[in-house]
């Protein structure tokens, strides 16, 4: 079982804009986020962390709600220009970093988390995907959340959590999904 509080505990010790647990079968899954991967993001296609290749919506929606619990974590990076993609984008490697630190302390707990972050997945420089084979590095591989088609902004406003945007500031959000019955 976790133990939340030594979690807690530990989280304090991260630059985390916040946190919060939450069930995710509150979640919103919808096909409009969808959507946006794959009408805008140019990893649409190329990777096991992209659609297609995470599953339909629907799947996607029913994969999450297999699990108990919802960690979501956020961060907030400054950037000098917000409508400069490319620096904006450049600031995913820290949030990125904690996420994988945050999932390790789940496992050091014997839980072993389902992880949706902010990116299309960069472990390789080719995907796998594109050759019709299996990833090389599954557990390296984190799906972003949008892949699955999940709006953040409720689960963020069930929370607490007021989502920063403009001001030159960038939110980035990570779930860590799990189930943590031995």
């Amino acid at each position: 079982m976790l133990n939340r509080e030594l979690l807690e505990n530990q989280l304090a010790e991260f630059p985390l804009y916040a946190y919060g647990f939450i069930n995710p079968k509150t979640l919103e899954f919808t096909q409009r986020v969808r959507f946006i991967c794959q009408s805008e993001c140019p990893m649409y296609g190329k990777s096991w962390a992209c659609p297609p290749a995470v599953g339909s919506v629907e799947e996607c929606q029913a994969k999450c709600n297999g699990f108990a619990h919802c960690l979501m974590i956020a961060t907030i990076t400054e950037v000098s220009d917000i409508s400069d993609i490319q620096e904006s984008l450049a600031t995913r490697g820290e949030h990125e970093d904690l996420t994988d630190q945050i999932a390790d302390l789940l496992r050091q707990q014997g839980i072993n988390p389902y992880v949706l972050s902010t990116e299309a997945c960069a472990a390789c420089e080719r995907c796998a995907y594109l050759d019709g084979k299996p990833c090389r590095f599954p557990e390296r591989m984190h799906p972003c959340v949008e892949s699955h088609g999940i709006n953040v902004i409720p689960a963020m406003e069930e929370l607490g959590i007021p989502f920063i945007s403009g001001e030159n500031l960038v939110t980035w959000v990570s779930l860590l999904l799990f189930t943590d019955e031995k």
